[in-house]
């Protein structure tokens, strides 16, 4: 787990509950804000990067408009606006006599690992100005944040992490709602004989199970008509594949989301993608949703083998 240093919100859960949520993000460079911000996003924050100080306090007014849907804002305030940087303690010194909410997230690293950081990337340090060298330009920046830093809410050390630790770091700190609503998964059902979707993460061959398609009173009906549903439901191997293969995806789920996937596709084939892959479509999203997670169910080729014929 990374090095952090929390101090007490800026806002109360109270206030924290009704009003926009806003998380300014700053640090060193180099000491992973760009990962942060995108983690954000993934969390469902509306992001901007390298944002004037000044502005933040009208990008929260934006949101309190009517027909405004942005609850959640995360933004970095960094020294590549040089001009503007030193205007960041006032704003959020603004923003708390205005009884705005926030949370500042402070990123830092060694300095050892910065200079690595740097020539791995061959990026110029923002604040190298001509004639100073790397180690000059992170004792600057680190002088000049000093202040900014006592007033984190959290402060993380990324030294020593890798990028998901980090992303992990911050889910934890920040994401206050189900986990598992923060990660939509796609269902699909498919035939083989079609070819297996390009997209999918997860592809599942269901072709061991019965098939519906040899019992003429079936053939034509798909996997969401009960008779089909019933045949395929009610065997055995079903009953024991379903068990093992939910089993399977309540472990996998939560690890694609904490690796940092937003969306994940779930494939089910069968021969033609009609009756089998179908009903156990519907099976999975059924399960899936009654965990939490937002699913949607796609069923690309039920259609296609009465279309052939």
């Amino acid at each position: 787990m990374p090095e952090e240093t929390p101090v007490p919100s800026h806002a109360s859960p109270s206030e924290e509950s009704q009003a926009t949520e806003l998380v300014v993000i700053t640090g060193m460079s180099g000491a992973g804000r760009s990962q942060a911000i995108h983690t954000f996003e993934d969390l469902g924050y509306f992001c901007i990067d390298n944002l004037p100080p000044a502005f933040i306090a009208q990008l929260v007014d934006l949101t309190r408009l009517p027909g405004s849907r942005i609850r959640r804002i995360a933004v970095v305030c960094d020294v590549r606006a040089k001009e503007f940087f030193e205007e960041l303690s006032g704003e959020l010194r603004k923003l708390e006599d205005a009884g705005v909410p926030f949370h500042l997230l402070f990123l830092e690293a060694d300095e050892e690992v910065l200079v690595r950081r740097f020539k791995e990337t061959r990026r110029l340090h923002p604040l190298c100005a001509e004639g100073d060298s790397v180690i000059d330009a992170i004792a600057a920046e680190r002088e000049a944040l000093a202040d900014i830093r006592l007033r984190a809410d959290l402060i993380i050390d990324t030294s020593k992490l890798k990028p998901g630790e980090l992303r992990t770091a911050i889910r934890e700190r920040f994401f206050t709602g189900s986990l598992a609503s923060s990660l939509a998964i796609t269902i699909v059902s498919f035939g083989f004989k079609y070819g297996i979707p390009t997209d999918a993460d997860i592809v599942m061959d269901v072709r061991f199970l019965p098939n519906p398609y040899y019992q003429k009173a079936l053939r034509e009906r798909t996997g969401l008509e009960e008779p089909v549903r019933q045949f395929v439901l009610e065997r055995e191997e079903t009953v024991e594949f379903l068990e093992k293969w939910f089993d399977l995806l309540e472990m996998l789920a939560p690890s694609y989301l904490m690796e940092g996937k937003t969306h994940l596709v779930v494939a089910l084939g069968c021969t033609g993608g009609m009756h089998r892959s179908v009903t156990l479509a519907e099976e999975t999203a059924r399960f899936l949703s009654t965990h939490g997670f937002r699913v949607a169910v796609s069923h690309r080729d039920i259609a296609k083998d009465r279309e052939s014929r």
